[in-house]
């Protein structure tokens, strides 16, 4: 087994991630959830709500486009790209092993569940469902929590692949952690 294990470059005195990773998707799918169902509740047929002097407004958004409402029209192709960011996270989880990508993983993978979700369960249909945002900033589109955790953790795999920090545990490219070989020493 620790053969094999070396044999594909996975360091043999690391733990995966994977834990952490679905502890944050699962918190920020519930938490994005529980946010939707509540702004349904509360602010369907309703006047928008101003807080914090007008720098956060509680707006009720039915959303069949991407974040920020764009690609409209195009909820099936979002709902399919969802499915399939979901699967390759999943199938990266397996060999992660930095604790700030599983950070940046489990915010994206929680984020596109938490969307996806409302894809396939909301009206109009099955696979057609409008995304519940609510949020709304200054000059700011109207967004949700799960678009607040894609956003964040998009910022935060920059700032990872911007510092070589490796997702799989491995050192940087370019950078073996030894010391080059010297070349043997001429006598004479």
């Amino acid at each position: 087994m620790h053969d094999v294990q070396a044999a594909r470059g996975t360091p043999l005195t690391h733990r995966s991630r994977l834990p952490l990773l679905v502890s944050i998707a699962a918190a920020v799918l519930a938490l994005d959830l529980l946010t939707k169902l509540l702004a349904v509740r509360e602010l369907a047929d309703r006047e928008p709500i101003s807080l914090l002097g007008g720098v956060l407004t509680l707006r009720l958004v039915r959303n069949p486009g991407a974040a920020f409402g764009m690609a409209q029209g195009l909820t099936v192709v979002l709902t399919a790209i969802a499915v399939g960011v979901v699967v390759v996270i999943l199938r990266m989880a397996r060999r992660l092993q930095s604790n700030a990508w599983a950070v940046a993983l489990g915010l994206v993978l929680g984020g596109a569940l938490g969307n996806l979700v409302d894809r396939l369960f909301r009206a109009p249909s099955p696979g057609r469902g409008e995304v519940v945002d609510f949020l709304e900033l200054p000059r700011w589109p109207v967004f949700n929590l799960a678009d607040s955790a894609i956003v964040v953790a998009g910022v935060l795999m920059v700032a990872l692949s911007a510092r070589g920090v490796p997702h799989d545990g491995s050192t940087p490219s370019g950078d073996s952690g030894a010391e080059p070989p010297r070349a043997p020493e001429k006598s004479g």
